[in-house]
């Protein structure tokens, strides 16, 4: 490798998103932070371990937000060799019967969860098309697999994740660029404990169906994510791989 890897990670200042930052600075890259609040504070915290971190806040719904946000991973950095789309609206979500889910909360978490990966995908592609090289993680979930009910929004807005990452593999993979995704299992997060509301009946169903039982860590989803924007998965693309304990085979 003739230069030091740019990953940009949004979604990245706690929970799943600031493990996988945090994993990615271990490995020697630097890291792009990107969120609508903390940003700066998770990228100070990363610097002051050594390692080369910048904080942005970025709205991912936002275009004018995105595009601002590649631009600075540009200016710092010089390029961008990974972006993991992480950022999503889960954790403040409740459990909600079909009929009972509002147009307006419909489309809030679509607007986030599917355009706002697609919005921060198409800011850094140009940048990736003209190195010839790049790679993608979509962060998914294992609901659409195992369809879990009374979040039909949240599973919905990750089927869609699903479908996207293999049809952008098809399109761009001329481009030298992959696009992979990794489904987490119920993954206990910090926005996911702040959550009273629901973390008690989803983390007795997760249980139920894991074969390694215990509770699921955000540092339990990171190896897949860095495997997969590396160079060992060279010839993976259009893949979403489920980590989630062996609640579901596929």
């Amino acid at each position: 490798m003739d230069h030091q890897e740019v990953v940009i990670v949004t979604g990245g200042s706690m929970g799943i998103g600031r493990a996988i930052a945090d994993r990615f600075a271990k490995e020697g890259a630097a890291v792009v932070i990107a969120d609508v609040a903390g940003a700066e504070t998770a990228a100070a915290e990363v610097t002051a371990t050594g390692a080369k971190a910048i904080g942005m806040t970025c709205d991912i719904s936002d275009p004018v937000s995105c595009e601002a946000m590649a631009a600075a991973a540009v200016k710092a950095f010089g390029r961008i060799d990974t972006l993991v789309n992480n950022a999503g609206l889960y954790s403040t979500l409740k459990l909600t019967e079909f009929s009972k889910i509002t147009p307006e909360e419909w489309q809030k978490v679509l607007n986030v969860n599917v355009m706002g990966q697609a919005l921060v995908t198409a800011a850094v592609l140009p940048t990736m098309q003209a190195q010839g090289a790049g790679s993608i993680v979509n962060m998914s979930s294992g609901t659409p697999f195992k369809g879990v009910p009374y979040l039909l929004h949240y599973v919905a807005s990750k089927g869609a994740i699903n479908a996207m990452t293999k049809a952008l593999a098809k399109e761009i993979g001329a481009d030298g660029i992959r696009v992979n995704g990794v489904a987490p299992g119920f993954t206990m997060s910090d926005g996911v404990k702040a959550n009273p509301h629901q973390i008690e009946k989803l983390q007795e169903i997760s249980l139920k169906s894991r074969v390694i039982a215990r509770d699921q860590l955000p540092e339990d989803v990171v190896g897949a994510v860095v495997f997969l924007a590396s160079n060992e998965a060279a010839f993976i693309t259009g893949q979403t791989l489920v980590v989630d304990g062996g609640a579901y085979f596929h």
